[in-house]
């Protein structure tokens, strides 16, 4: 039988008790909410009937919370629970606080592995240098690490010094083309309608086509995110214009106390524009204006992707900060659940592998006019 174990006094759950208007109230309330906590980031990924959600309370205030995709067989108690950068545990306004982060965890195992005998997999938002408590509280509360996965890297931009000194704290040649960029007569526009979005894709497609790399993210389920979330949480878009034509574009999300980049493109014809460093320069100031602490850029490889690491560091410069998250982690109590989620982590790698290789083997090809 699965092993439940006892929350601390004072500590209650509540399981699929709010709808989406008072969740997306409740996330506002963390400063460790993300887009990936939000409640059409679940519903269009996983499908609205296949998420669910817990509250922790102490003392019938709410500390914790956390939404779950759930991917299971049909009649049967058999698959997973994935959640990506949660427990949200975090308050605005307080201290963090370890046990609030330990009986989140007890809470999460109890219903989804216990309870619902799923796989539960999750991806917390907590970084190696961070939180060094965390990892041990994970041991100790039944989840085990994904040795076998990268932890992923990241760079922090600190926005609290001034904004003078985050432009001087920029790499040399980061700062040099970002003058130019500002001396080119580009134009910026920004928003959040869906034309916006839309544009945006056509030259995302351009970027990845010319660069050949499988897509992390599926933009086009992004732009369905977009149009249902409510007005004060939507990604901001913004395109960079050259002679009327755009030729970068930055889709990001600031919630909590960090703004997060999650697409990025240039035009075939904007290579030389440094519209990118433009429209990275201008979030960073709207970061600072609307009083987020944290640009996260959003993921970094120095070895797979040298160019963009280089991009970001230089960006960061002396305002940023190299880390890794702590990792992904399972807790599970049914074996059947664990064999068929296993089987699905096999078929996902070998299918991953052979996007990429079919991905290179499109960038090899020489273009039809450069063929002509």
């Amino acid at each position: 039988m699965p092993k439940f174990h006892k929350l601390g006094p004072g500590y209650t759950v509540e399981i699929d008790t709010l709808n989406q208007q008072t969740w997306c109230q409740l996330l506002q309330e963390f400063d460790d909410a993300s887009i990936y906590q939000t409640w059409p980031y679940v519903a269009v990924t996983a499908g609205p009937r296949n998420m669910s959600h817990l509250l922790l309370r102490k003392n019938g205030d709410v500390v914790a919370a956390a939404l779950a995709r759930i991917a299971k067989l049909p009649f049967a108690r058999i698959g997973a629970a994935y959640i990506r950068w949660a427990p949200l545990w975090r308050r605005r306004g307080t201290d963090a606080d370890s046990e609030v982060f330990r009986y989140a965890l007890r809470a999460l195992r109890n219903e989804f592995a216990c309870n619902r005998r799923l796989v539960l997999r999750f991806f917390p938002l907590v970084f190696e240098d961070e939180s060094p408590s965390c990892r041990t509280i994970l041991a100790e509360e039944g989840f085990s690490s994904l040795e076998d996965e990268s932890r992923g890297r990241t760079i922090l931009m600190d926005l609290t010094p001034p904004i003078g000194d985050l432009r001087e704290g920029m790499g040399r040649n980061w700062r040099r083309n970002l003058k130019q960029a500002e001396q080119n007569g580009l134009e910026v526009v920004e928003g959040t309608d869906d034309e916006l979005f839309k544009t945006f894709v056509g030259v995302y497609k351009q970027t990845v086509l010319r660069k050949g790399f499988v897509e992390p993210n599926d933009i086009n389920q992004f732009r369905l995110i977009q149009a249902q979330l409510p007005d004060n949480l939507k990604m901001k878009i913004m395109l960079c214009k050259s002679a009327g034509e755009v030729c970068a574009g930055l889709v990001s999300s600031a919630m909590g106390k960090t703004g997060i980049e999650l697409f990025a493109a240039t035009s075939d014809a904007g290579m030389q524009s440094r519209g990118s460093h433009l429209l990275r320069w201008k979030f960073v100031d709207w970061l600072k204006q609307e009083h987020f602490a944290v640009y996260n850029l959003n993921g970094i490889n120095p070895d797979r992707n040298p160019g963009t690491y280089k991009f970001k560091s230089d960006l960061a410069g002396k305002n940023g900060r190299d880390v890794r998250y702590l990792g992904r982690f399972d807790a599970r109590d049914g074996l059947l659940s664990y064999c068929c989620v296993k089987w699905g982590d096999a078929f996902r790698m070998r299918y991953g592998k052979l996007k990429e290789l079919v991905k290179a083997g499109r960038a090899l090809k020489p273009r039809p006019e450069a063929a002509s």
